[in-house]
């Protein structure tokens, strides 16, 4: 991997902070931003949105988070808000929870002092894509500069549209320090204006767009310090590797952990006497205010042989809102 942050990311140990949802300064056509997200002055770690400053350290707990990303919006109003999330992980959590920043500003020299001394370590420019390719001689090359006399490392991370050989040029000048593109998707927030601009997707997938792919790799992927992330590793491998520290963190002892590190468990609308009736230990089941919750073999067993009439066996993802996957009648 190219940085610490895309090492913890791979492991699934990045927590993502979305700290706005207005972007003043840009209308990308290809900005994934969904209803929730889109034009919010919320704040979201992870699914959870943000109450309290707390909430925070709440939801890095729960993922055991090793570092995190932090992304939304532009305006400069965010970064009081921005700086004192970074100081609050970096307090509680020490030096070893990397953080970087993703922005498609360019901020100027007293905002790289103040996030450097709240404990950024790292900052990922996104420059507008008309200004692709012409970008020396302007405020994105000198921040670059300014970023690394604060003493944050300073980066790029695009979205793989195209290729372009000048993030190759400021990572060889020293610039920058690497270049991190992302495979180019849609998603429920941008695909309508995606399409409209002539994108589709690529046969048998279900978010990577069908463009320059091939193209991007001969140009920039030999390059030591360019990594492209793909739409299939970061479901795949990120994703699910995020959901499965969750799971582990809060599973009960009788829930099961999926591949895709969901949580599966029975459900069942019981008196909970006739568990005691039956004997079954008190670490298999949990009494809820309307049902009970119980170990899903557990449950199929008892439906069997007769024991209990009918029930469900859930699958939810281990995230604070417990959104359910799937339910599976069993009688």
């Amino acid at each position: 991997m190219i940085s610490k942050g895309c090492e913890q990311c791979a492991k699934g140990g990045k927590m993502v902070i979305f700290v706005y949802g207005y972007c003043d300064q840009r209308d990308c056509f290809y900005c994934p931003l969904g209803e929730n997200r889109k034009n919010v002055t919320d704040v979201y770690a992870n699914e959870r949105k943000v109450e309290e400053d707390e909430d925070i350290i709440r939801e890095a707990e729960r993922m055991s988070a090793m570092g995190s990303s932090i992304t939304g919006g532009e305006p400069q109003e965010v970064m009081d808000r921005t700086t004192r999330y970074i100081s609050l992980l970096k307090d509680e959590f020490g030096d070893d929870h990397h953080i970087h920043l993703y922005t498609g500003i360019t901020g100027g020299r007293e905002n790289m002092r103040r996030l450097a001394e709240a404990g950024l370590d790292e900052i990922r420019f996104h420059p507008p894509l008309e200004q692709w390719g012409e970008l020396h001689g302007t405020e994105w090359e000198e921040i670059l500069y300014i970023a690394r006399e604060e003493g944050i490392t300073p980066a790029f991370e695009i979205p793989g549209i195209r290729p372009e050989t000048e993030f190759l040029e400021f990572i060889d000048e020293g610039a920058a320090e690497f270049c991190n593109v992302n495979e180019f998707e849609m998603s429920h927030g941008n695909f309508r204006r995606m399409q409209e601009e002539g994108y589709e997707l690529r046969e048998g997938h279900m978010s990577a767009v069908e463009s320059g792919r091939e193209e991007i790799l001969d140009v920039m992927g030999d390059h030591e310090k360019v990594y492209f992330c793909t739409s299939v590793f970061k479901d795949a491998a990120q994703h699910r590797r995020r959901l499965k520290r969750m799971a582990r963190n809060v599973r009960r002892p009788f829930d099961e952990i999926t591949d895709d590190g969901t949580l599966v468990y029975g459900k069942a609308t019981v008196d909970p006497e006739r568990f005691e009736e039956l004997g079954v230990p008190e670490e298999y089941y949990t009494v809820k205010s309307e049902h009970v919750e119980i170990a899903w073999w557990l449950l199929e067993e008892m439906v069997d042989e007769g024991d209990v009439e009918r029930g469900e066996i859930v699958e939810q993802y281990p995230t604070v809102d417990g959104t359910v996957v799937e339910r599976t009648p069993v009688a």
